[in-house]
């Protein structure tokens, strides 16, 4: 028998703060109303009754990203498109997350090897925290992004995180 036992009354809750705050955090994800190509089409079937991303409490898609806390890069991203996908990152409040969704997104798709246009990986103009893998990825297939997304926010403790900083440093000088 420990210590602890018997000494709170029956309904009382004993967690740390950053499981309360990460567990908020996770089940309350804004994402930005934002699609570049075609795997934006399945991006909105995920926010369809069919596959409802209102389970996941990712649901409530914002139309600014002054409201939204994660940024789905869904299609391809080129030159020109780039220093907005930037901007709107940078108009996001903290933290602030990344999914970068389909093949053309993650490694310039198709288009890498032909296309001077297209940037190789959004991951040289914001920082990715998920990738989403596919040519357009299924439905099923962000909502595991989603998910993996949810575990990584529950991992995170609400001391200042170094590396996220120095990742932030090193974005925002180039």
């Amino acid at each position: 028998m420990s210590w602890i036992e018997n000494r709170f009354e029956e309904g009382l809750i004993v967690t740390s703060l950053d499981w309360a705050i990460n567990w908020g955090r996770s089940n309350a994800i804004w994402p930005m109303t934002f699609g570049l190509a075609c795997c934006a089409i399945e991006m909105m079937a995920v926010g369809a009754s069919r596959f409802d991303i209102d389970r996941f409490g990712a649901g409530a898609f914002r139309a600014t990203p002054r409201q939204s806390d994660l940024m789905i890069v869904a299609g391809t991203v080129t030159y020109k498109m780039a220093s907005r996908v930037k901007r709107l990152y940078h108009q996001m409040p903290e933290p602030k997350y990344v999914i970068a969704m389909g093949a053309c997104t993650i490694g310039g798709g198709p288009y890498f090897k032909h296309g001077y246009h297209v940037v190789k990986g959004v991951d040289l103009v914001v920082p990715v925290d998920v990738y989403v893998p596919g040519c357009p990825p299924r439905p099923e297939a962000l909502l595991e992004g989603l998910m993996r997304l949810q575990d990584k926010i529950r991992g995170q403790s609400i001391a200042k995180d170094r590396w996220r900083d120095v990742k932030e440093e090193a974005f925002a000088s180039a």
